[in-house]
């Protein structure tokens, strides 16, 4: 009889063979031009991928490498991004700029490569370079590897929805102009549903600028929401239709059923839409929450048309449209964002560590104002151990506690000066994090979205108001917290998220407001190679950017 140890092996064995078996390497080329659309009335020349605005949506399942050649044909700098992807110990192929490498320049180009580990779901990939990724952006589509199921009925179909913000002008323009003057930039013409305004906005009554999809009655669907945005987040509605939230930032949440979504730029959320209504037309629609007072922003709605398949033609030439929030309606935005939870044992979930080994609170990025070196990239200087381009001294706390959510402090002068520096925080090989995210009225409060590279949080707790320690570290979920990548934190409130550091390499954390990132609310980790070689980051690819 064959011992139970010579069993296991090939047990295992046998495994690691089926787990190489169903991965595969998935091969992209990007071409980055000039492309001449028509929106809104007028003829404007964008950036964009392969001629199309989404860009290309990449498929992949969980196991696979993805190997994407970059050509970079238009006049600018430029870096892609793999939004949510962890990047285990390819930390190289992150994509933002002077973090993890110099861009690629104008008639040069870049291959990213990666394995896509531990994760399944919708994610998408963006520039990471200004504000290219207004239209250099495209979904990044996780699915199950062979054999697996997802922990939910397989639904009908998949329709990606991506939420998109468009201006009548260069983007690149717009922002060099808010920097040159010091004001804020000029606000966006109209929001997208995949590249289309909708009918709602000037010159766009062609059914062209509206995106429309035929559906089944009685069917499923997974609608996998992304919001590529700039500077807004967006309630989602469809009219009659309830939808049942499966999953947050590529991570499983136990179902929640509701009829509206929020998705803040850079999050993306997967919904289950039954089509359960008589045969008709019905609006899918966006709109913006904007949490900040008395701050001007694109006030529109887009919206697109799921129309079921032997519908009426009276019904089909009047879908019935949603009633959507109001702009500043904050409890709605609460409680959706505040009601998710995980899905404890789904793929790929992990329990909240429970010993901290680095306790942040960050108020305004803690006084500092971010600024990206130009010598060189952060992680180029951290594995090379160049000195001059970054400092380790990234507070765990501000400099000067203070009342942070008092509107009485707005522009305080003896406060808001924050110098320029390339300030990052130092943490040891799988030391546990957790960060206090407390917002501010330095200049108004306002509701962020936080994104990390290179992790997943667990998002223990969030509320409005200065963050307690002795109550509010109560209300800490540690059995199962929604996890995510970007975390909206309350409009003058405070979100504890916790990680832990198991990724050698550098990875910043900055607010996915185009908006802000210029003026430097962000930090970066960097973190240590741990003591074994499956923990230390290897050598640059060849071909990486110089700057």
């Amino acid at each position: 009889m064959a011992r139970p140890e010579f069993l296991i092996f090939w047990a295992l064995a046998l495994a690691a063979l089926s787990s190489m078996a169903s991965a595969a390497i998935v091969e992209h080329t990007f071409h980055v031009q000039n492309l001449t659309v028509n929106r809104l009335c007028q003829r404007r020349v964008i950036t964009a991928v392969n001629g199309s605005l989404p860009g290309p949506a990449i498929h992949v399942q969980e196991g696979d490498t993805l190997v994407v050649h970059v050509f970079n044909k238009s006049p600018y700098n430029l870096t892609i991004h793999w939004h949510g992807i962890f990047q285990l110990l390819t930390g190289w192929a992150d994509g933002p700029e002077y973090i993890t490498q110099c861009p690629i320049r104008p008639g040069s180009s870049y291959t990213y490569k990666f394995t896509i580990t531990g994760q399944e779901g919708t994610l998408w990939w963006h520039a990471h370079v200004q504000w290219l990724r207004a239209t250099v952006h495209g979904a990044l589509i996780i699915r199950p590897r062979a054999g697996h199921k997802y922990p939910f009925p397989k639904p009908h179909r998949e329709i990606p929805i991506i939420l998109g913000e468009w201006w009548n002008a260069n983007v690149i323009d717009v922002e060099n102009q808010a920097l040159a003057t010091g004001a804020a930039p000029n606000n966006s013409d109209a929001y997208t549903i995949n590249g289309r305004p909708g009918n709602l906005y000037n010159c766009s009554q062609n059914p062209k600028f509206t995106y429309t999809y035929k559906v089944q009655q009685g069917k499923t669907y997974l609608l996998r929401i992304i919001n590529a945005a700039l500077n807004n987040q967006l309630f989602f509605k469809v009219a009659g239709h309830k939808m049942t939230v499966v999953a947050v930032d590529a991570s499983y949440t136990n179902p929640y059923v509701t009829d509206v979504v929020l998705v803040a730029p850079g999050q993306t959320t997967d919904v289950l839409l039954t089509t359960d209504q008589a045969p008709g037309a019905y609006y899918m629609a966006a709109s913006p929450y904007a949490s900040a007072p008395n701050v001007s922003f694109d006030n529109t709605t887009t919206r697109g048309i799921f129309i079921y398949e032997n519908a009426p033609s009276a019904a089909v030439s009047a879908p019935r449209m949603p009633i959507l929030p109001a702009f500043n309606d904050t409890p709605t935005a609460h409680k959706f964002n505040s009601n998710l939870t995980g899905l404890v044992g789904a793929p790929h979930w992990f329990p909240v560590p429970q010993h901290v080994d680095e306790h942040m609170l960050s108020a305004s990025m803690n006084n500092a104002s971010f600024q990206l070196p130009t010598r060189l990239s952060i992680l180029q200087a951290f594995f090379f151990n160049v000195r001059g381009i970054y400092t380790a001294d990234f507070p765990n706390k501000p400099p000067v506690a203070f009342d942070y959510t008092n509107q009485n402090n707005s522009m305080n002068q003896a406060l808001i000066f924050a110098p320029k520096k390339t300030s990052v925080k130092k943490v040891k090989y799988n030391a546990t994090v957790e960060m206090i995210l407390q917002d501010t009225s330095l200049i108004a409060v306002e509701n962020h979205p936080m994104h990390l590279h290179g992790y997943n949080f667990h998002v223990l707790a969030q509320g409005f108001g200065n963050f307690n320690p002795k109550t509010d570290r109560k209300k800490f979920n540690l059995v199962n917290p929604q996890i995510r990548n970007t975390i909206g934190v309350p409009v003058g409130g405070w979100a504890v998220i916790r990680f832990q550091a198991n990724n050698p390499g550098a990875w910043i954390m900055h607010c996915h407001l185009d908006v802000h990132l210029p003026l430097g609310l962000a930090t970066a980790f960097v973190v240590e190679n741990g003591p074994t070689p499956s923990s230390t980051l290897p050598p640059p690819p060849s071909d990486l950017p110089t700057c």
